[in-house]
């Protein structure tokens, strides 16, 4: 049967500041991404720019610049940024490009002419910071916008409108009998709430600026940007048949918290409107805080990830991103717990049991890992543990449980330390008639390092390929989750590399 999977991250605003909140939710799709080819599933990957609205327009106007002047070196850094933390995706969208452009004006004719598209009159609120709508009573106490809380404006201007009160009835049963469409269940609450206040038509198009998508036929209006954006998502699908029969509708939309409602509520309206299959899940990731307060470059509190990886490297950041913060839950950021994460649990941990176990290897059997034979009650129950760990990470990042994936990942590098001490491999080695046990032991050992490599590879793929190298291994990338099931598949007779290091320790002034 053929195994497809569709994942997408938001499409960002070319921000000139990039912040590891960027980092944190592309990682986040990465690392399922490459769970998913793992497990034997063909993906596609998708991720962007979002490029168009008045906010950008103003910002490259203070500039002195056309949009797009403003624009370009903004997603080249984003694109780097992505190059450096090892992000594997299939597809970067520009809200801009001809393709994207083309895909949405057909979207507005469709839903035109269905009768769910219609001209009038916009007079009210507006956020140009979020490039969002607002009523009165959505306000925050101060008047303001509820999610970014800067003033709104008041608007009125002539407007082409989706009628998505038509559907906020559909939309409200669908969320209420499919529990999995929006996750967490805290986020799935929030919409149902929202939809309960009463859904207004929405105002689909722009006439005070021109930075954007022109209607069909109406040139002096531009598609609003959110009604734009969201289209992304099926742009690379829609004009490739056999792509769309594959891969939509979507397995995950992974997306922050604060735009879940463009995501679960407006956008499948307008599939319905469109006659499209809704997405199988709106996944609401939370926020990095810091000093309780959520990083943002307008709060001054933003941690460049560039430099991080600069100091750190790419997997240090990947690894503390995933495994610090329980996914849907806001997390906390602070440059002491990286460092106390990476001297721990990188170089302490998974470090040192890579360096011991081929530093014995080389120093008792001239670098060769003999055949196993028989076993010991704790050769067994070092086995035991290997199985139900795979099983459980299996089980886990199925579920998207990755923080505690990674948990159930170093309970067995633990488990693989303590196995050392409780052999004593450098005992064995002084006396020549425990020759098989110690081979036993030491190919236990490079065993579990294979296992464990091939369960990191998601999260931390240059360090899994560097521990499968010192291995003398093939490239990881061509293996998949059953060469793991079982435990025995190190080749015997191997010879295997010196040590290298993989984390160095940290020390802190």
């Amino acid at each position: 049967m053929e195994k497809n999977f569709y994942i997408t991250t938001p499409i960002y605003y070319p921000s000139q500041k990039l912040h590891i909140g960027h980092a944190y939710c592309t990682t986040i799709a990465d690392t399922v991404a490459r769970y998913k080819r793992l497990t034997g599933h063909e993906v596609f990957f998708l991720t962007g720019s979002d490029e168009h609205g008045q906010k950008l327009q103003r910002a490259a106007q203070a500039h002195n610049q056309s949009p797009l002047e403003y624009i370009d070196p903004i997603v080249d850094s984003f694109k780097e940024l992505w190059r450096r933390l090892d992000i594997s995706y299939d597809d970067f969208i520009r809200t801009s490009e001809p393709r994207h452009q083309k895909v949405v004006q057909d979207f507005f004719e469709r839903l035109q002419k269905n009768g769910d598209i219609y001209k009038g009159t916009y007079s009210g609120l507006y956020c140009t910071p979020c490039e969002s709508y607002w009523l009165e009573r959505d306000l925050d106490e101060n008047g303001c916008c509820p999610d970014c809380h800067r003033p709104v404006e008041k608007v009125s201007e002539e407007a082409y409108f989706f009628r998505m009160s038509n559907y906020a009835d559909r939309i409200l049963q669908y969320i209420e009998t499919h529990p999995d469409f929006v996750v967490p269940t805290s986020r799935r609450n929030e919409m149902i709430n929202f939809i309960k206040q009463g859904l207004e038509d929405l105002c689909v198009s722009r006439t005070t600026f021109d930075w954007g998508i022109p209607v069909p036929n109406d040139p002096k209006h531009v598609i609003y940007v959110w009604f734009d954006a969201v289209i992304n998502y099926i742009t690379p699908l829609i004009g490739n048949p056999e792509r769309m029969k594959k891969f939509w509708p979507a397995d995950i939309h992974l997306v922050g918290k604060e735009i879940v409602r463009f995501h679960s509520i407006i956008w499948p309206c307008m599939l319905m409107a469109a006659g499209l299959p809704l997405p199988k899940q709106i996944y609401g990731h939370g926020w990095l805080v810091i000093d309780n307060e959520k990083m943002s470059k307008s709060k001054g509190n933003v941690v460049d990830p560039m430099l991080l990886i600069d100091e750190f490297g790419a997997d240090a950041i990947r690894y503390f991103l995933l495994r610090e913060i329980t996914l849907g839950q806001d997390g906390s950021f602070s440059r002491d717990a990286l460092i106390n994460r990476i001297n721990a649990d990188l170089a302490n941990d998974l470090g040192n049991l890579l360096h011991r176990t081929l530093n014995m290897i080389g120093k008792f059997q001239k670098g060769i890992v003999n055949a196993p034979r028989g076993e010991s009650p704790i050769d067994q129950s070092l086995k035991s543990d290997a199985r139900s760990t795979v099983e459980n990470y299996i089980n886990l990042m199925d579920a998207m449980e990755l923080s505690a994936a990674i948990k159930n990942v170093w309970q067995f590098v633990s488990r693989s330390n303590k196995y050392i001490d409780e052999t004593a491999p450098w005992k064995l080695a002084k006396d020549a008639s425990q020759a098989q046990a110690l081979s036993n032991v030491l190919y236990n050992l490079v065993e579990s390092l294979r296992i464990i490599a091939v369960m990191i590879s998601p999260l931390m793929p240059s360090t899994a390929q560097k521990i499968f190298e010192q291995l003398n291994l093939e490239p990881i990338e061509q293996l998949k989750i059953n060469s793991i099931k079982e435990f025995g598949a190190f080749p015997r007779a191997h010879a295997v590399n010196k040590p290298q290091q993989l984390f160095p320790r940290i020390v802190v002034d």
